[in-house]
């Protein structure tokens, strides 16, 4: 149904239609002096200025009406604006606009100046003469696609257009022989065609009429003859018909498209949300949102942001159980790696700050640090590493799902899921931020940087606050793959050895007793010819590196795990490089209870290629 704006009982509402291509100047004051001239008028519509004319539909009151045509012909070039004018019992227009505008008919085309030169003017009885007779001739229908779809003349070309800027395009794609036929090119009220005309004979047309006042005066002078269906209108009566009577037809406020009474029928359309010609299942619609996620992506890692050298900072924030120790010492217990010698290079060199927060005069200063001073809680400290190059990682990461509340990825490797060590702007979550701005995301599910699969994040904290728990407690149901050296000789096998807390080489941990509970139950789905497995895996609690150093502790160590190798042998090397070949764990599946349905979700990670064919 269309939306209509209720006057008092006041009598018909004169709506008015007009334009004219005329020099004009000082459209500032024009457009003020209109403003308050329509305000007090009590008239509504839009009236669009600009240097090359006026456009404009208004309604009101029939006085009030006529006295703005007044005023406007009394404007230096506006003397002989005319007006076509219709009545409906109801306002269409909810608001009053004067807009300044650089054309008052979008085209987009330099050297058209409809107040210089347009195409011969066919009066409408000139033309149904014509039709009546059968003169040769090609009617040429300028408006868009969606206006041609309420009615035309019978037999009329449509541009095939959009928007009339498409206009140009489509005379191009018209055939060479048409160029010789008689065009009568026709729109609704005729300000279309005073463009579409010299563009026409700029391009070879040799005989271009232009239907003088467009359908609207077709309809008035002319009646409905020759003409199937209504005309579009753009207030809120939509169309009229050829007595120029409001129309049955009704408008999508979604997308725009006028509908038929059919179709104002269709269970697809909802008014305010969608119709026939928009409406998207809720596939439909993800897919659409997840295709503009996956092209800003592309976008945010093209090329790799941290592969760029820039200058990289990290903060450092002095914690209770660290007060007394010296930089050098929380330094040392921090990045156990660097010496100290390292350290006392950037104290040096002025890398290492400490930064002092004046709230009062919101300044901030940067203060030299003294590293062998005793260090009080709440002291905050900045470093700085000048012409940082992160290594590259893969950006093959694709957004599987989305609401307001979770984001779900399929995670590529190698690829840390947050800034650490050599890693900063080429994360997960740094990624994933700037594709989310200004939302500040909470990672619910980690993966290692060289596992692959299901990552899930919240994009609020009251979110993670539900989610965050369900994985830390246990009750999040998750399956991996993984392909392993080696053929277990179970088809089923669990391990529940303890995993210890504390770092060892490169970071791992090993198995150990008194260490934290942890079970991994394992399921053989293959075992291939080159002597490797392929594994599914259901960790059931959430240990750092659990399935990879219970598989390494059982003998089975994962392909490709550059850490726990064949043999029982632990390096220290962590994330992979771009070129080295993966790391053979996946996280295929998670389910867990959505925070704001509390039903259960599952989601799944296609399997990569090493897993492929898992039930040959």
């Amino acid at each position: 149904m269309n939306t209509t704006t209720v006057l008092p009982d006041t009598g018909p509402v004169l709506n008015i239609s007009s334009y004219l291509f005329a020099p004009l100047r000082d459209l500032k004051p024009m457009r003020d002096s209109l403003r308050r001239i329509c305000r007090r008028l009590d008239l509504r519509g839009t009236i669009l200025l600009s240097t090359e004319g006026i456009n404009l539909f208004v309604a009101g009151p029939d006085e009030n009406v006529h006295k703005l045509l007044d005023k406007l012909r009394q404007i230096p070039g506006l003397e002989k604006l005319e007006a076509k004018e219709s009545f409906t019992s109801y306002q269409p227009f909810r608001r009053m606009l004067v807009k300044i505008k650089k054309e008052i008919i979008a085209f987009g085309i330099d050297g058209i100046e409809p107040a210089q030169r347009t195409a011969p003017k066919l009066p409408p009885q000139q033309l149904k003469q014509w039709l009546d007779e059968g003169k040769p001739l090609m009617l040429y229908d300028v408006r868009n696609d969606y206006e041609v779809k309420v009615g035309t003349f019978a037999g009329a070309v449509p541009a095939g257009i959009d928007t009339f800027r498409d206009f140009p395009q489509a005379v191009s794609n018209l055939p060479e022989d048409a160029k010789s036929t008689p065009v009568v090119m026709f729109c609704t009220g005729g300000i279309r065609c005073e463009k579409a005309g010299p563009f026409m004979q700029q391009a070879g047309f040799q005989e271009v009429y232009q239907l003088e006042g467009g359908i609207l005066k077709y309809f008035e002078l002319v009646g409905g003859d020759h003409y199937q269906g209504d005309c579009f209108v753009f207030d809120q009566r939509v169309a009229v018909d050829p007595s120029l009577q409001e129309s049955p037809i009704a408008q999508c406020f979604a997308c725009q498209a006028p509908l038929t009474t059919e179709e104002q029928n269709s269970p697809l359309y909802v008014p305010g949300q969608s119709c026939p010609h928009c409406f998207k299942s809720t596939q439909e619609a993800m897919a659409a949102v997840l295709a503009r996620r996956q092209e800003k992506l592309k976008k945010v890692t093209s090329p790799l942001p941290g592969s760029i050298p820039y200058t990289n900072t990290r903060r450092l924030y002095i914690s209770s159980e660290q007060k007394g120790k010296t930089l050098y010492e929380v330094l040392a217990d921090k990045v156990p790696a660097a010496s100290q010698g390292f350290w006392e290079q950037m104290v040096a060199q002025r890398l290492m700050v400490e930064i002092i927060e004046h709230q009062d005069e919101r300044l901030v200063e940067y203060r030299a640090v003294d590293p062998h001073v005793p260090l009080k809680p709440g002291q905050h400290f900045e470093q700085r590493y000048p012409g940082t190059t992160e290594p590259d990682v893969s950006a093959d990461l694709q957004v599987l799902y989305e609401d307001n509340a979770l984001i779900v990825v399929s995670k590529p490797a190698p690829l840390p899921m947050h800034p650490c060590g050599r890693f900063n702007k080429n994360s997960l979550i740094s990624f994933l931020e700037q594709v989310y701005h200004p939302q500040k995301l909470r990672i619910a599910h980690r993966l290692d940087a060289n596992t692959t699969g299901v990552a899930v994040l919240s994009r609020t904290s009251a979110v993670a606050r539900q989610v965050q728990p369900q994985f830390e407690q246990g009750r999040v149901e998750k399956r991996y793959l993984a392909r392993v050296y080696g053929h277990p000789s179970e088809d089923t096998f669990v391990c529940e050895e303890p995993i210890g807390t504390s770092r060892v080489k490169g970071g791992g941990r090993r198995v150990e007793e008194g260490g934290q509970a942890a079970r991994t139950d394992f399921v053989v789905r293959k075992r291939l010819a080159d002597g490797t497995a392929l594994l599914e895996v259901s960790p059931k609690t959430g240990r750092t590196n659990q399935i990879r150093l219970h598989l390494w502790h059982l003998g089975f160590p994962i392909v490709g795990d550059p850490m726990y190798q064949q043999g029982g042998v632990m390096q220290e090397k962590q994330t992979l490089g771009i070129d080295e070949p993966p790391m053979c764990l996946h996280a295929w599946e998670v389910t867990f209870r959505h925070p704001q349905t509390a039903e259960m979700v599952t989601f799944q990670a296609p399997p990569p290629a090493w897993a492929e064919n898992l039930g040959d």
